[in-house]
């Protein structure tokens, strides 16, 4: 399909202010890369911090800061300012920038903002029309809310950890972040997107409260209501997406890799029955107990016969649900995910060329951009400031006062 590239971005009229922890910075930067000018407002006396499958470390030296800055995808598009909002001419910025905004994203515990003077009442008096999205891990109000957690924490609490875990096993750790991800970064823009929407025909922002664990709790509607209305809780390692059937599973291959297979309708099930010359399976699809074990038994078998690679070039031709288990050198050079743009090159300032990961939505009008690498940590205070009416000699006088970095 055609794209535009030229077309006028769906959020290029919107400003978002950020103060955020990982997930509200994940959020902005999706809203950044649909033309959404995204202002990072980074603490006082901080350095970077760098979020990544390596943990969470600061970022002390200079070197760090710019290789990080160049492949950080998260804060790509974005312009940065460092404030300090435990002082008075500090959050006067802020609210300057909050009078010229439209959306504030802040991930702070809860009551911490109002202790501040940046919480949503304070800054509805300001702009009737900001919309503000805060993010925590247990919600603005209940028994938990000031409970300490991070991303395995919701995801145990909501029960999709518990969820995900072999027959008799100990529950296995997703490989990425499902709650701040799916819970919290993309609720958040979902919600965003539509109190923009909501404020259209009068003007008035609202108040957004994003919990990752109500994000996550959402996501389990088809076990939920199986649940309610059999009383029957599913086990671990017994439902269909965790393992509990044949059709729907993992299998060893005979390089010592894996091959996935997801088999759900019975015509698919069959087209996998016949491919391996197996049609006398194709009855025991939906089998319990000693017959289930027997179809996994006879499947595992037939897939130690022939590499990965090999299973998915013979089934994949053949309407089957099939897939190599990748790693993740391997799904960086998979030639669908080249071709769909999911590596790209971007230009850095100081490095040149760097690959970093592409855009997930594809609009064809008016596709998501990298405009910019992600700036170094208070890049843009002066140019900000300046926007906003504050003169040099003020500027000096700020970072005088410690108000600015």
């Amino acid at each position: 399909m055609k794209t535009t590239v030229d077309a006028r971005p769906p959020l290029s009229d919107i400003t978002v202010i950020e103060i955020a922890g990982a997930p509200g910075s994940w959020a902005t930067g999706l809203l950044g890369e649909f033309g959404a000018r995204v202002i990072k407002i980074g603490r006082m006396g901080m350095p970077p911090v760098r979020w990544g499958s390596f943990g969470m470390r600061y970022l002390n030296s200079q070197d760090e800061r710019t290789r990080y800055a160049a492949f950080n995808p998260h804060d790509r598009n974005k312009e940065s300012i460092i404030l300090d909002l435990k002082k008075e001419s500090g959050r006067q910025v802020f609210y300057k920038l909050v009078a010229a905004g439209d959306v504030v994203v802040e991930g702070y515990r809860p009551g911490v903002a109002r202790r501040l003077k940046i919480d949503y009442e304070t800054l509805l008096s300001i702009n009737p029309g900001i919309i503000y999205c805060a993010i925590t891990g247990y919600g603005q109000d209940g028994p938990y809310q000031d409970t300490a957690g991070h991303d395995i924490n919701y995801a145990a609490l909501s029960g999709v950890l518990g969820l995900t875990a072999l027959k008799g096993g100990p529950p296995v750790l997703p490989g990425i972040p499902v709650g701040d991800w799916g819970g919290g970064f993309a609720q958040a823009v979902i919600g965003i997107l539509l109190a923009l929407t909501a404020r259209r025909p009068t003007g008035r922002g609202q108040y957004i409260d994003i919990s990752m664990t109500d994000g996550l709790v959402s996501f389990l509607k088809g076990y939920v209501a199986d649940y309610l209305e059999t009383g029957i809780a599913p086990a671990p390692g017994e439902s269909v997406p965790t393992g509990g059937a044949p059709y729907n599973n993992v299998y060893r291959t005979k390089d010592e890799k894996y091959v996935s297979i997801g088999c759900w309708e019975p015509w698919l099930y069959e087209n996998l029955c016949r491919a391996i010359s197996r049609e006398d399976l194709i009855p025991l699809q939906h089998a319990r107990g000693d017959d289930r074990d027997r179809v996994h038994s006879i499947l595992s078998g037939i897939f130690l016969t022939r590499t990965r690679d090999e299973w998915f070039q013979f089934l994949k031709d053949k309407d089957v649900c099939v897939a190599p288990v990748n790693s993740l050198a391997e799904t960086l050079a998979d030639e669908q995910v080249l071709h769909r743009r999911m590596v790209v090159e971007v230009g850095h300032p100081r490095m040149g060329k760097v690959k970093q990961i592409g855009i997930g939505i594809k609009l064809s009008e008016t596709p998501g951009t990298i405009r910019r690498t992600a700036p170094m940590e208070g890049e843009n205070t002066d140019s900000i400031l300046k926007e906003l009416g504050y003169s040099s000699q003020q500027i000096d006088q700020l970072r005088q006062e410690k108000a600015i970095e």
